[in-house]
């Protein structure tokens, strides 16, 4: 059988879980109930009760009723909520899970998603999820449906969302089951291709395909992440699984949104996951040549005398001074000295982006020898090679010579191995 998981406070929101419940064994899955209720009594019975979860993250339900913390409460459930959920699914007894509910449930329920490997169907129905959903869905592949009123009752906006959401887990938990009948998605790269990690923006986009293709004709799987700050995090979360048989870090514009306070970071760990795993990896230094914002009314003052461009409603970008593009060649050179495994550097030197090009709005050829030198500096020494190509990142024999690159790379380290 198909099962479903629903996940939630039963105590505030019970009401609502019976109704999905009824509504899923009508759509013809089984169905699991977790409660990960604290304080008040569950108002529907749960196939596993609060206080087991509780002890699946190490402690009573007794105890954190009589501290009366609820954002300690709050995380313990959450915890727990994890384990009961990996638990489901190594016994084959989960093909999707649904939550509802407000920002305490919402984070509960996320964290225990989170854990679940990628392909797991995840839906969850959120009042929080016409906000900033980072928090929640992380580097995880959670669908977020939000709710338009809050979760309290079943009414005549909340049940047509509802419903969707229990039609919408019940086909994806059907097809989910049909491929995988125990609850286990297929391993990355079991279908006989290395898989390889890319980067790319817009602006990168031409140089990125090119690469992608060739490596595709050499007999790789490429996955291509956006640098939006999330898409480097999760390259980097896989990277460090050892998923990736080579990187191919072309675009790194996420450690300009790192140094210089944009909004598409990837934090400070970007650019290091590879290394440490000793994975073979190629980088460029795409789209170094800008920081990206919101929306132009949104920037700070202080930068809007700096070159302004409008990405589109969403972002605006500005070019990185001198200084920056130095600091970033000192930041990229000192992540890869500290690589584990075989690194090169391919450098464009006609520019890193669609805007940096000759004639373009970021064309500042002093700026990227501030940003070229200090690599070159960084690296002196290192085992990191270094390569200068007299070429955009976007021309098309940049981005093929990076993957035949990468595929020498890969093809030594598999022969020393």
């Amino acid at each position: 059988m198909t099962n479903v998981v629903l996940v939630g406070t039963l105590d505030t929101k019970g009401v609502e879980y019976g109704w999905l419940r009824e509504r899923l064994l009508r759509a013809g899955v089984e169905v699991v109930l977790v409660d990960t209720g604290i304080m008040g009594e569950p108002r529907v019975p749960a196939d596993v009760p609060r206080d087991e979860v509780a002890r699946a993250a190490g402690t009573e339900l007794s105890r954190l009723r009589t501290a009366a913390d609820r954002g300690a409460a709050v995380t313990t459930m959450a915890r727990g909520a994890e384990a009961t959920l990996l638990r489901l699914h190594a016994e084959g007894r989960l093909h999707g899970v649904l939550a509802i509910g407000g920002s305490g449930g919402t984070s509960i329920a996320t964290r225990a998603m989170r854990a679940l490997p990628l392909g797991v169907p995840k839906l969850m129905v959120s009042s929080m999820a016409s906000g900033d959903v980072r928090p929640y869905v992380g580097s995880s592949d959670i669908t977020m449906m939000y709710s338009v009123v809050d979760i309290a009752g079943i009414n005549s906006i909340s049940a047509p969302v509802l419903a969707n959401a229990v039609e919408a887990i019940a086909g994806m938990a059907r097809a989910y089951g049909r491929t995988s009948p125990r609850g286990r998605p297929p391993r990355l790269g079991a279908g006989g291709r290395p898989l390889v990690a890319a980067s790319m923006a817009g602006v990168t986009t031409a140089g990125v395909d090119a690469a992608r293709e060739r490596l595709t004709e050499l007999g790789y799987e490429v996955l291509v992440f956006h640098v939006s700050g999330t898409g480097g995090r999760t390259l980097e979360t896989l990277a460090g699984q050892g998923v990736f048989a080579g990187v191919l870090d072309l675009t790194l514009s996420e450690l300009a949104d790192e140094l210089c306070g944009g909004i598409l970071t990837a934090g400070p760990d970007r650019l290091s996951a590879a290394g440490r795993a000793g994975i073979p990896q190629v980088v460029s230094l795409g789209a170094l040549d800008m920081v990206k914002f919101g929306p132009l009314e949104s920037l700070p003052r202080q930068i809007r005398d700096r070159g302004v461009h409008v990405h589109n409603p969403s972002i605006t970008v500005t070019r990185t001074t001198v200084a920056e593009c130095a600091e970033l060649g000192r930041r990229v050179a000192a992540k890869l000295r500290a690589a584990n495994g075989p690194t090169a550097v391919c450098v464009p030197l006609r520019g890193l982006s669609t805007l940096g090009a000759p004639g373009g709005p970021y064309h500042d050829p002093g700026a990227d020898r501030a940003l070229f030198a200090a690599l070159r500096e960084g690296l002196r020494g290192s085992a990191a090679r270094l390569y200068d190509y007299d070429t955009h990142i976007n021309d098309p024999a940049f981005g093929r010579a990076a993957a035949d690159r990468l595929h020498t790379m890969i093809g030594a380290m598999s022969a020393a191995a």
